[in-house]
Order: C-alpha cells, then sequence, then structure tokens
C-alpha cells in the first residue's frame, strides 16, 4: 500500500492537466521532467513490485468503471421515479432511449396513435450480431467476479436493507474484491474459436435468456401507458440475436469447416439445455385440470401412443378424463428436448448418434405448435392470465432463440471466392476467372446460375484455402439451415463478388442459400457501393432470388483506417442514402448491416445517438449491428445492462421510423463534401504517403506487442507482412488507444476545417447551425470531442521521449502534436465550446477521476517497452536507417521482436498488465 500511495503521490505532482504549447510539447520543461520522475519511480521497482503496481491500477480502474455503472443505474432509476411522480421535463428525450418516454414522446409532440406505435413494433427487427473480434481484454474468471461485484454494489443501493444484510454484503464485497486481485489478469495461451463461442454464448445462460422476455414484458407494460392493451405478439421478432463465433474465417487459418460445425452443434446443445432446464418449470406451473377439446384430443394421442395401437384401448381412454392434461404435453415436449439434447452431445464427441432424427426437434415449428396449443387453450377455458404468464414468456423465447439459440452467420474475403471460381474455369479449359474484367465475370456467372449444370467433380484441383471454402458451404449444407443467418463477403467491390457465392452455394448443394450480403468498406468500394447493387438488382434472376429483401453491410472499422474518421462517416451517410433509393427504384426492402466496433475510430459511440443520426428512411424498421468484444460485456454483462441495451435499441429504431431526423440542407452538403476531401487527403498523405509514418507509429506505440495479450483467436494482421494496410483496424486503433493520442479519430478534421474557414471565415457560422440542427454532424464533433477529453498528448511525447530514437521520426511526432492541438481548437471553434466535454460536466469528471490511475499506467508502459526493445529488438544501425530515410524506402519491419528472447523477470507481465489497465481506464482496447 506505502508504494502504491508513492506512486499516487508522484503522479499527482506531475500536475494533471498542464497546459500544453503550439509545439505539441508540455509547457515549461518542469512538468515533462515530473513525468520522468514518475517514470524513474516505476522503472527501479524490481520484478514483483512492477507487477503488483500495474496489477493494482488496472483492478482499481476496472472496479471503478463497475461502481459507476451502478451508480448510473441508481441515478437513473431515481430519476424515472421523479418522472413517474410528475418530476423532471417530459419534453426532453432521455439519453437511454427509454421506451415509454419514447412512446409519449411520439403520441404527445409527434401525433401518433397508439395503434401506429403498435403496428410499427410489430414490424420492426433488430438484429444484434456478437462478434469475437478480439476486444475483450478482461478474463473471462474476472468478468465473473466483476458480476458479483455489481450485484453487491446494486444490493446496497436498496431502500430497505437492515444493518445486518449490509454488514454481510460488505463482506461478500470484500471477499470478491480480493478473489479478483488474487486472479491472474493475463490469458497465458490465446482462445480458440471454440473458446470464444462459449465465452459468448454465456451471456444467454446470465442475463440475456431471462432478459429478453423480461424486456418484452416491458414493452407491453409500456404500449398500456398510451392506452393500448394488446399485447405484442409472442412471434414478433422485435430483438434478433446473431453470432460471427465461429462463423468469421476471414483471415483467421483457425476458423475451419470444422470448427462452424462443432459451434453449430455446441450452440443447439446450449439451447436445448436452457429449454429443457425452464421446460419443468413450466410443467408444475401448469397444472391446471380445465381444459379445450383440442388440447384434449392431442392428451388422448399422447396417452395412446405411449401406450398400444389398440382400437378399444383408444377408446377407453377417450373416456377417462386427464387430470392434468397440460403436463402431458409439456411433457412431451420435455422428452424430445432431452432427446434432442442428447443427440448433440454424440454428434460433438464422435459425429454420430443413436438418437433417431424423428425423436427430436429439428424445426422449431415442431416445439412451438404444442405450445400454442396450450396457450389456445387457457384462453379458451378463461385462463387467460394464466397464458400470458410464464407460458408466453417461454414462447417468446422459443420464437427468437429457435433450437440453434443464435443464427450464425458466415464470414470470407472476396478473393477467397475468387480463388474458387479461376481454379473451376482454369480446370474447364475456359480461361482464367482472376484476368476476366468485371462484364465477363457477371456474364458467365449469371449465364450458369440461369443454367443447370454441375460446374466441377471431385477432380478438380485445389488448394487447401479453395477445400477450405467448399467445405465451409457443404458444412452449411449438412447442417439444419436454422443454424445460419447470412454469407458476408468483406471487401467486397462489385456485382461479381455476390453472384459467385449464390453459385458456389448452388454447387455445394446448400437447400436453403444463406442471403448474401457484401460488406463494402473501403472508401472507393462505398462510393460505387450504389451502382453495385443497381447492376445486381437489374438481373432478372437475382431480383426473383432475393424476394424483394436485401441486406448490405457497411464498415466502419476498415473505411475509417482507410480514409479517417471524419471522411468515412460522411461516405457512408452518403452511401446509405445512396443504396436506399437504388433500392426503393427496384421495389426491395433494404436492411443495413453496420458494422460497428466499440471505438469512435471503429464506429462505436452511444447506440441512441448513433441510430437517431443515421439518414432519413435508412433505418425503417430493420436493422442489424455488430456487438464487439467488450462492448458484449458492456451490453449484457449484467441484468439491468442487458435490459437497457435492449431498450436503447428498440425505442431509438422506433423513433427513427416514426420520426427521422432532418435530412442536411444542401449548403451543409456541399461544405461536408469540400471537408471530407481535404481531410482524406490530410490523412493519406501522413498514414500511407509520409515514408516516416510506419516506422514512427511501430516504434512510438505497442503495436507490435499487442499479439502478447492473447485476447483473440484471430491474427492482427490479413497477410504476415505489409504495412498499415494488411494490418487490422482492431490493433491499429488498439495501438493509438494506448498512448492517449487517437490519431485515426482526429487526423484530417483539422485541416478541413481550416479550409474551410480559411476560404470564408463566415462559414464558422454555418458549422455551428449544422452542429445545432443536424443529428449526425453533431453526434461526429461530440465523439470526436469526448475522444480529445480522454487524449493526452503529454503521454504520446514521454512515449515518443523513451521509444524514438531517430530525430527526424522524433520530428514527426511532434509536427502530429502540433496538428492535435490545433485541431482540438478548431473542434472546439466548432462546437462553440471553451473546454473539451464543456456540454457534459459528468463525463469530464469521470474522466478525470480515472486519468490518476492512468497516467502512472502509460508511464510504466512506456518505460517497460523500452526495456523490452532494448533486450530483445533487432534494431538496425543508426547509418543504415539514415539511409533508408534520406532515400524514402524505409522498411516497414524497422521494429522487428524476436519472440523467443528471454525477457527480464516479470518485464512481459508488467507490460500486458498495463496493457489491461488502459483498456479499462479508457473503457476500450480497440
Amino acid at each position: 500500500m506505502q508504494l502504491l500511495l508513492q506512486v499516487q503521490k508522484s503522479y499527482e505532482i506531475s500536475g494533471m492537466y498542464s497546459k500544453i504549447n503550439e509545439d505539441g510539447e508540455q509547457e515549461g520543461a518542469g512538468d515533462f521532467r515530473k513525468l520522468e520522475q514518475l517514470g524513474e519511480i516505476l522503472n527501479a521497482l524490481d520484478a514483483g513490485d512492477s507487477i503488483l503496481v500495474a496489477s493494482s491500477f488496472s483492478h482499481l480502474l476496472n472496479l471503478a468503471n463497475l461502481a459507476e455503472e451502478v451508480q448510473i443505474a441508481y441515478r437513473r432509476r431515481v430519476k424515472q421515479e421523479a418522472k413517474k411522480g410528475g418530476i423532471g421535463d417530459e419534453n426532453s428525450a432521455l439519453t437511454e432511449s427509454d421506451l415509454e418516454e419514447t412512446f409519449r414522446r411520439l403520441v404527445n409532440q409527434l401525433g401518433k396513435s397508439p395503434l401506429e406505435i403498435f403496428h410499427a413494433l410489430k414490424n420492426q427487427t433488430v438484429d444484434l450480431v456478437l462478434t469475437a473480434h478480439p476486444t475483450q481484454s478482461v478474463r473471462r474468471s474476472l468478468l465473473q467476479k466483476h458480476t458479483r461485484i455489481r450485484s453487491c454494489l446494486s444490493q446496497l443501493h436498496q431502500s430497505d436493507i437492515t444493518s445486518d444484510e449490509r454488514q454481510e454484503l460488505d463482506e461478500a464485497l470484500h471477499r470478491e474484491i480480493q478473489a479478483a486481485f488474487r486472479t491472474d489478469e493475463i490469458r497465458r495461451a490465446p482462445p480458440t474459436p471454440q473458446d470464444e463461442m462459449r465465452a459468448g454464448m454465456s451471456y444467454f445462460h446470465e442475463t440475456i435468456w431471462n432478459g429478453l422476455p423480461t424486456f418484452l414484458r416491458r414493452v407491453d407494460t409500456a404500449l398500456k401507458t398510451i392506452g393500448l392493451e394488446e399485447r405484442l405478439p409472442y412471434n414478433v421478432p422485435l430483438i434478433q440475436f446473431s453470432s460471427w463465433m465461429g462463423g468469421d474465417r476471414d483471415g483467421n487459418p483457425q476458423v475451419t469447416p470444422e470448427v462452424t460445425r462443432d459451434v453449430c452443434l455446441l450452440a443447439r446443445l446450449m439451447a436445448a439445455n436452457l429449454y429443457f432446464g425452464q421446460i419443468e418449470d413450466l410443467m408444475f406451473e401448469l397444472s391446471m385440470w380445465r381444459c379445450s377439446e383440442e388440447l384434449r384430443a392431442r392428451v388422448v394421442q399422447l396417452e395412446v401412443s405411449s401406450k398400444k395401437e389398440d382400437k378399444h384401448f383408444i377408446e377407453f381412454w377417450k373416456t377417462i378424463p386427464a387430470t392434468e392434461p397440460f403436463r402431458v404435453v409439456l411433457a412431451d415436449i420435455r422428452d424430445k428436448l432431452y432427446q434432442t439434447r442428447e443427440r448433440m452431445r454424440q454428434l460433438l464427441a464422435s459425429g454420430k448418434s443413436e438418437i433417431p432424427v424423428e425423436e427430436t426437434f429439428t424445426k422449431v415449428g415442431q416445439f412451438l405448435e404444442p405450445l400454442e396449443l396450450c396457450y389456445r387453450s387457457l384462453c379458451e377455458t378463461g385462463d387467460k392470465s394464466i397464458a400470458d404468464g410464464s407460458l408466453l414468456d417461454f414462447m417468446r423465447q422459443v420464437s427468437c432463440f429457435g433450437l440453434s439459440l443464435v443464427k450464425l452467420d458466415i464470414r470470407q474475403e472476396s478473393e477467397r471466392h475468387t480463388d474458387v471460381m479461376d481454379a473451376i474455369t482454369t480446370h474447364l479449359g475456359i480461361g482464367s476467372y482472376r484476368d476476366w474484367p468485371e462484364e465477363q465475370r457477371q456474364e458467365w456467372l449469371i449465364s450458369e446460375l440461369c443454367g443447370k449444370r454441375p460446374l466441377f467433380g471431385a477432380d478438380l484441383p485445389m488448394t487447401a484455402e479453395i477445400k477450405d471454402v467448399l467445405d465451409t458451404l457443404r458444412v452449411v449444407a449438412e447442417m439444419p439451415s436454422d443454424c445460419f443467418g447470412a454469407y458476408v463477403i468483406s471487401m467486397a467491390t462489385t456485382p461479381s463478388d455476390v453472384l459467385v457465392v449464390e453459385l458456389l452455394q448452388r454447387e455445394c448443394l446448400v437447400a436453403k442459400p444463406l442471403r448474401v450480403v457484401p460488406l463494402f468498406e473501403m472508401l472507393a468500394d462505398l462510393e460505387s457501393a450504389s451502382a453495385s447493387m443497381s447492376r445486381l438488382f437489374s438481373i432478372d434472376w437475382y431480383l426473383s432470388r432475393i424476394d424483394g429483401k436485401q441486406e448490405v453491410m457497411i464498415g466502419y472499422s476498415d473505411s475509417g483506417k482507410d480514409a479517417g474518421r471524419l471522411s468515412a462517416a460522411w461516405q457512408m451517410f452518403k452511401t446509405q442514402e445512396d443504396l436506399v433509393k437504388v433500392a426503393k427504384h427496384y421495389g426491395v426492402h433494404l436492411t443495413m448491416f453496420h458494422g460497428r466496433g466499440g471505438t469512435v475510430g471503429r464506429g462505436g459511440g452511444p447506440t441512441h445517438l448513433a441510430i437517431l443520426s443515421q439518414p432519413p428512411d435508412t433505418v425503417n424498421g430493420s436493422l442489424r449491428v455488430t456487438i464487439q468484444g467488450e462492448v458484449i460485456e458492456q451490453s449484457f454483462g449484467e441484468e439491468n445492462l442487458c435490459f437497457r441495451t435492449l431498450q436503447r435499441f428498440t425505442a431509438a429504431t422506433l423513433e427513427h421510423g416514426m420520426h427521422p431526423p432532418i435530412a442536411p440542407k444542401p449548403v451543409w452538403r456541399s461544405l461536408m463534401d469540400d471537408m471530407a476531401v481535404v481531410a482524406t487527403e490530410e490523412y493519406r498523405s501522413i498514414v500511407f504517403e509520409n515514408p516516416l509514418f510506419v516506422p514512427y507509429f511501430r516504434a512510438s506505440t505497442p503495436e507490435l506487442e499487442f499479439g502478447r495479450m492473447n485476447i483473440g483467436s484471430r491474427p492482427s494482421r490479413r497477410k504476415p507482412q505489409g504495412g498499415i494496410k494488411s494490418l487490422r483496424a482492431i490493433p491499429w486503433i488498439f495501438a493509438w488507444t494506448q498512448t492517449r493520442f487517437h490519431l485515426p479519430v482526429w487526423l484530417g478534421l483539422g485541416g478541413a476545417v481550416k479550409h474551410v474557414l480559411e476560404r470564408d471565415s463566415t462559414r464558422i457560422l454555418i458549422l455551428r447551425k449544422m452542429y445545432d440542427e443536424w443529428p449526425f454532424f453533431r453526434v461526429t464533433i461530440d465523439l470526436i470531442e469526448m475522444v480529445f477529453a480522454k487524449g493526452d498528448p503529454r503521454i504520446a511525447a514521454l512515449y515518443d521521449h523513451l521509444l524514438v530514437d531517430q530525430e527526424k521520426l522524433k520530428n514527426l511526432g511532434k509536427d502530429l502534436r502540433r496538428k492535435y492541438n490545433e485541431t482540438r481548437a478548431l473542434l472546439l471553434q466548432v462546437a462553440g465550446h471553451e473546454d473539451v466535454l464543456e456540454g457534459n460536466p459528468t463525463l469530464k469528471q469521470r474522466l478525470q477521476l480515472r486519468d490518476r490511475y492512468i497516467t502512472p499506467l502509460n508511464v510504466q508502459q512506456a518505460y517497460s517497452l523500452k526495456k523490452m526493445r532494448s533486450s530483445s529488438c533487432i534494431q538496425k544501425n543508426d547509418n543504415a536507417i539514415d539511409e533508408e530515410l534520406n532515400s524514402g524506402k524505409v522498411s516497414s519491419e524497422l521494429v522487428t521482436l524476436n519472440t523467443t528472447t528471454a525477457y527480464p523477470p516479470g518485464l512481459e507481465d508488467t507490460l500486458i498488465l498495463t496493457m489491461k489497465g488502459i483498456a479499462a481506464g479508457m473503457q476500450n482496447t480497440g
């Protein structure tokens, strides 16, 4: 404890929020020297103390997050109670997109009728797609302890708690915190895709399974507040769940066809387990003897089939009244669930099962039919209130989760499909598909799709990669169709990318083809997306195939990495508008699939704001969104979090559909177009065109050490070699988040604003009007402002001071920090603020409280990186590097870590703990 207090005191001396000069450096050498003094204290620690300090601050940040969550939830409940008591401003929209408040606002302020709201909800679908993207840095064993800590804190807020109960909760809280401190924070081996799937599915056990019916009951209650007594039908697809865990093979060699089969079977086993655990509770509840004739006939049928097929015996049973008819029907469901569960166990264990398929559930309709029968019977005999209890909850669960718990998306990169088609056309002797122009590809693919001949047989020569693509589709053909959702094509660029997958599904005998979803990611691909979809819709075969429905995915991560946050956000806005126009022209209902990450640089931010800032008519009651990594825990880690997540998505989607945001004015569009061009040019001129940038990036950030955290099964690069383009968006954002510089978020914005103001200084008035009136622009600016509140250029300067050796690289860092401060000032000018987060003092205070723990971790990380690299790096001599810098031919592998090097004791653990602690403090990794 004395050691931690010493570190804390040294931090406080270092001067938080010291003034930064226009060169991006700490004003006054003494201030920066104080940071170095803190570093000297931390650097002098032995291995054990170093690990202790890093671990302690990391745990403290996690505990601060938990306490903050509970406090926010408590204040929200108090506010809600105050509103119900007539206190508060009913005219203001809650930031949480509260259901009841949203319904009342739509009725009272916007003139919508309760019936309109009801019909909109019945036709609305939000599909939340859980992904295995490696951004969850906290181990599952710790997350479970955090859940119990959160529960203890929540109970301490209860008003009717006794002194004895408070003491017991205090003791339990102490135990859980101590257990967390004694648990190893570090994953010693990377997870497998199956591990990731089990971790993701655990949220269904803990919160989502019971959270869904609880939430739907709240929807019913909120409808009553606006005078509507009717409940939502049990089979309304208001909320759906999908997964990429075990299906996302884009650049992940560990996701094999066998893995995909395993995770499908595992999900069906988990679903059967959950249903089986609940069916007996339902049997216990439905003990009544009165039933409809329809149900009684089913009971007789079940009783007879379990005995013998004897005519006289059947007539005998018809005369005997069943005293517990519902239990007979539910017992049959229970027995089939048991057989279903055991069949899945056997298939997972050996690939074979002795249990006949006929004795199991294979389609969700088989499961729902007897439940519907029980519901009808209760309603017909005057027991509707009983029907609307646990039975309705159970039916809603079956309707939502089905037999597979979640629908698995398959994702593959477009070039892999091109490889397959090239092998086929070469084998057929008709040329190289890869060399064909797009028009020839489309013509050939359409002719084959309209025909019936098989394209290849067992004699097709194939590489391991080609075999993987085809075997994956054969698994899709083999497994029940309700296991799967969409086939997502990453890096899609042309119509042929979609047609290829359609043809390959037919060739691999997929009886019920998956819907094919192109993912447009890079800036150029987003720009041409509407033209590609227009060409697809003009093809009669394709238009008939999709039956009036199309899904298109837009990628926030790679588009941001390609062009910067501002340009990517604006292009995605325009792309969605154009796609909706094309879809309307062809009479197609379009669903936008948003590939959002957790950080602002990857499309993250408050859910309700993200939805309400989308262009008009682009949500239209249908939405898919990825929930990635640590955001899964933040969304579903606890019952209240789960409820709030479902509420946010539902209420904001409803409001966007019934009260769309305003469309941007022509002058706003023109200004955004000008700014986007300048922002893209500035961003790319530094990130992709400056030969110094890659060496600077790798020297000044922990990007190369990212893989040591073992937080995901997927490699950090699509290709082993290459620069920024081959680097995935997650480690790209992660590296800048760790150094508190957040470069991908703000780079380009300052140059864009400066450009438009230099041409006409009065444009600042237009920009402020855009900020005040246009949700898209306001959300964009507010999120970047929030990132500036988390940033600290003096920390980035410390990393440069310790890790960057070459003067030319140091100068690049100084120049970037100048741009950082210039951008910050211009951003505040646009928002009309004197300081960051001026309009959100609560968030500002929360960030300031965290800073006292994050800054020592940053300092400790920088010194640890310096030690690691001095002992393990293969460094070029100064003359060789200078020659490359002068020639403009800088190696993209300037810093190459020798992973076999034995580091000094505790050094690697210290580094990983600082990474995890900073991620907790920033509340995201990447």
